[in-house]
């Protein structure tokens, strides 16, 4: 009997390609065979980064690319461009590509499984008549909220194209932390054009997603106890982390940057618990002002930090350096770092971060406090939750500039490492979240479910 084959589709941003590389791994062990469907831009930065003197037939995946609609110039960070071109271009490839696999050699699919992101691919897998399932990497709440858009519209909330009617805090449930409107994640990105095409996908992505049952989700039941009451359809299975066991290429897979190593060998130089961890995702940019705040801030602390700075951090602003008579003699800065081993180091005393949700889920399994430095979409709810609900964290505070000063960095920092009652709330959260993961956990059993559904 021929193995289940699963295709698995993720948007093309990192955070996302991560997660769902790491859920195929899981898929893996279980004796699937997997086709991992990158963008064609993001399947050679993948290559690139992994510096293979193997070739790809060496992997434990089969890894294949489409078109995304863009061309190698166009700006993939302008969502809504990106949102209309993969619903022209992609959409069409990805039916192309599971046409083709299911005519090769007579073989067949067993399941696609598609970012919620990319909950158009249902669409396509229902063409088909193959099984199909979505999984969301952020928040069951982030989730939650986007299924209950049209509820939002009813309600008078948001007009049809998804634009705040009213400024001010909301709650999908009681038993879900309050959302405000200035942060609604797709009224954070571009102007209000870009906002609507946004809002317009969203729309289409939900109703897609009524495809299927099977409404996966990256967190445990305990961190979101409301949004699962919300929406019981959605199914945690996180947190979704790259294996302790992986090395080499293997570990490498999924990264769009090459890893620098390096830093944990100097973390091993380093006392326990003394060091500061600084990044903020794939897409988060400083200007000028706020990065030299930022780096004398770090100094100010007179501790030791590993900072994690992009090569295209300088994004818009060509000019961006570091200041005058900056040393960073008690730190390390690197392009890119293995972000899960470093937090696991017993060198970490906490991780300053924009509140991606897979950064936070990759601090919590690993007890590390958190420096929310939130920068956009949902990464302000995240911060609430992790400030106000589970209360692992502090957040900063900006100054009559609209910076965070590098005196409130240090304040921040000194206030969150001399309060042992957070460190001790986030080794708790790590003991629950392990639990998920092994057996009888809530995420082991609905991965269990959901790999017996698809064998059958």
């Amino acid at each position: 009997m021929s193995r289940p084959h699963v295709v698995v589709l993720p948007f093309p941003a990192q955070g996302h390609v991560n997660c769902l590389m790491n859920l195929s791994h899981k898929l893996a062990q279980n004796g699937f065979k997997i086709t991992f469907a990158n963008s064609d831009y993001n399947h050679k930065r993948m290559l690139k980064a992994m510096n293979m003197e193997e070739t790809e037939e060496s992997l434990p995946f089969t890894l294949v690319s489409i078109p995304d609609g863009m061309g190698p110039e166009d700006d993939r960070n302008d969502v809504a461009r990106l949102c209309l071109a993969m619903l022209k271009t992609m959409k069409v490839e990805f039916e192309k590509l599971l046409e083709h696999s299911i005519l090769k050699d007579g073989g067949r699919i067993t399941c696609v499984v598609a970012d919620v992101s990319m909950a158009w691919a249902l669409e396509v897998a229902h063409k088909f008549g193959i099984k199909a399932a979505v999984i969301c990497v952020a928040s069951a709440a982030l989730l939650a909220l986007k299924l209950h858009a049209p509820k939002l519209i009813e309600d008078g909330l948001i007009d049809s194209d998804g634009i705040p009617i009213a400024k001010g805090e909301f709650e999908l449930s009681p038993d879900i932390p309050k959302m405000s409107t200035t942060h609604i994640p797709w009224c954070c990105i571009g102007n209000s054009a870009s906002q609507k095409i946004i809002f317009n996908y969203i729309l289409r992505i939900v109703r897609a997603s009524n495809l299927t049952d099977w409404w996966l989700c990256n967190t445990i039941f305990e961190l979101e106890p409301g949004a699962f009451t919300l929406y019981p359809k959605i199914l945690p299975i996180g947190p979704l982390m790259k294996s302790r066991e992986s090395s080499g290429t293997q570990s490498l897979i999924g990264q769009f940057w090459e890893e620098d190593k390096s830093c944990l060998k100097w973390l091993d130089q380093q006392p326990p618990c003394s060091v500061i961890y600084v990044a903020f995702g794939s897409f988060t940019e400083f200007n000028t002002s706020q990065f030299q705040e930022l780096a004398l801030g770090l100094e100010l602390t007179q501790r030791p930090f590993l900072w994690v700075v992009r090569e295209n951090d300088k994004g818009k602003d060509s000019k961006l350096t570091y200041p005058d008579g900056f040393e960073g003699k008690n730190g390390k800065i690197v392009n890119w770092a293995p972000q899960h081993d470093v937090l696991s180091h017993p060198a970490i005393a906490c991780f300053v971060s924009h509140c991606g949700w897979i950064s936070v889920m990759e601090g919590l399994i690993n007890g590390v406090p958190f420096l929310c430095w939130p920068y956009f979409g949902d990464h302000f709810f995240d911060k609430t939750c992790v400030c106000d609900a589970w209360k692992v964290g502090l957040g900063f505070d900006f100054d009559d500039q609209g910076l965070i000063s590098r005196h409130e960095i240090k304040r921040k920092v000194d206030m969150l490492l001399e309060d042992e009652s957070l460190r001790e709330r986030s080794m708790k959260l790590k003991k629950i979240i392990s639990n998920n993961l092994t057996d009888g956990g809530i995420s082991f059993e609905n991965l269990a479910k959901f790999v017996e559904w698809v064998k059958q």
